[in-house]
């Protein structure tokens, strides 16, 4: 059986779960985490899971971050890189339709996911979620906002071009864009008329693995 360890309320291993269950794996989950930012605030409740800082996780996964997987004795980390290679053992057609070409164009949105959405993301996720309200900056939340709608401009266009994000079914490709754009819609901030993401947003909330591990605003919200 699959092994996963990680932490509902990280956005990286709501990503590999949605993957896991998309494909529909049997898996045992292990909560783990270790602390984030200057206060350790990390989960609900504020308090670390542990197990990511033991010789037998470390040796797993040097980082000590979340997730990491055990498939069979085979140990990866990145969430990425996790959903892409579930997708290819297990489910190429439903992920990617079973094509290269399908692939590389869903593995390129799952990359610019973490260069061009994540970083300016993260900073709302600190000022909006993690911080105390007193160490919160609204400057910073303006700047991230502004700079967020040339991504969600990007992908407005291309969903204009495709059903989904990569193909016109869905793929693999959804997945990080899916969770990083329900984040975006969760803070409610100020952003014109996108109706192609709608159209395709909506489309993803009807998923029951979207539904199981990232539909829930606690998941995003509390920490």
């Amino acid at each position: 059986m699959l092994k996963i360890w990680g932490r509902p309320t990280s956005a990286c291993t709501q990503k590999a779960l949605w993957g896991i269950e998309e494909i529909g794996l049997d898996y045992k989950f292990t909560l783990a985490s270790g602390t984030m930012g200057p206060n350790g605030h990390v989960s609900k409740g504020g308090e670390a899971f542990g197990v990511v800082d033991t010789p037998e996780y470390r040796a797993m996964n040097p980082n000590g971050t979340v997730p990491a997987i055990d498939d069979d004795g085979f140990t990866l980390w990145e969430s990425n890189v996790i959903v892409r290679y579930l997708s290819m053992k297990y489910a190429a057609e439903k992920m990617y339709g079973n094509d290269i070409q399908t692939f590389a164009s869903a593995s390129r949105w799952m990359d610019w996911e973490q260069s061009k959405f994540l970083p300016e993301q993260h900073i709302l996720v600190m000022n909006l979620v993690r911080l105390p309200p007193e160490e919160r900056n609204p400057d910073e939340v303006e700047e991230a906002r502004v700079s967020l709608l040339t991504p969600l401009g990007i992908i407005e266009e291309q969903l204009s071009r495709t059903e989904y994000i990569a193909a016109n079914h869905f793929t693999m490709g959804d997945i990080p864009i899916g969770m990083r754009v329900h984040r975006w819609f969760l803070f409610d901030l100020e952003s014109p008329p996108m109706p192609n993401l709608a159209r395709w947003y909506a489309a993803i909330q009807e998923r029951p693995a979207f539904k199981k591990h990232i539909a829930d605003p606690a998941l995003h919200l509390s920490g």
